[in-house]
């Protein structure tokens, strides 16, 4: 990735679907994309983080209970934390009936899935970093080296955002010329003097 924004460049739409239309189907999967853009969004926001052998995926939560069936498909007594499962274990769980009969089945996707299916289409993503407790830096570094193989020679990159700085320090060793974005909740003290030195765009 050779092509860092320039000032005032924002390649970017004002409207993004969030967690790839989450709410027409099962959020964070191939489905909600297919959703997002048959209503016409040609961009979208998904949360990434990475399974126990480093495969980078698509889940909001630190957990699976929500938005899968992990809790009868992986027993009593086995963590739900989904990064402490390798990913031919998450591969297999249904992250679809949670949210309506009509997805039954459905997949936790791969990133590099996701990816493949933006590039495609001509689809722009925005790639919420979400690591795990305890391997934030790491999964900063892991996305962005990921994103910019996957996006390699694209005329626009992934834009990377995150409420956790260490992941986005990660980021920024990793793959520097890929945008990125801090995320707040509220305006802590600090926020923009770590902002501009992580040089965010968002």
């Amino acid at each position: 990735m050779t092509h860092p924004l320039k000032p005032g460049q924002w390649p970017y739409p004002r409207w993004i679907a969030h967690r790839g239309a989450g709410k027409r189907a099962p959020e964070n999967t191939l489905a909600a994309f297919r959703a997002g853009a048959a209503h016409g969004y040609r961009m979208f926001e998904c949360d990434v983080k990475l399974s126990l052998d480093g495969v980078p995926f698509l889940l909001h939560d630190d957990t699976l209970t929500r938005t899968t069936n992990a809790d009868e498909a992986l027993g009593a007594g086995l963590s739900a934390v989904a990064g402490e499962h390798p990913w031919g274990t998450l591969a297999l769980l249904d992250a679809g009936s949670w949210h309506s009969s009509a997805f039954a089945g459905e997949a936790l996707p791969a990133f590099e899935s996701i990816a493949r299916y933006c590039l495609q289409n001509n689809f722009l993503l925005n790639i919420e970093i979400k690591p795990t407790p305890g391997i934030e830096y790491h999964t900063g570094q892991v996305v962005a080296s990921h994103a910019a193989r996957l996006w390699h020679g694209a005329a626009t990159p992934p834009l990377l955002t995150s409420f956790d700085v260490p992941a986005l320090e990660g980021a920024l060793q990793a793959q520097p010329n890929l945008p990125r974005g801090l995320l707040l909740e509220r305006l802590w003290t600090g926020w923009l003097e770590t902002a501009l030195r992580l040089g965010c765009v968002a």
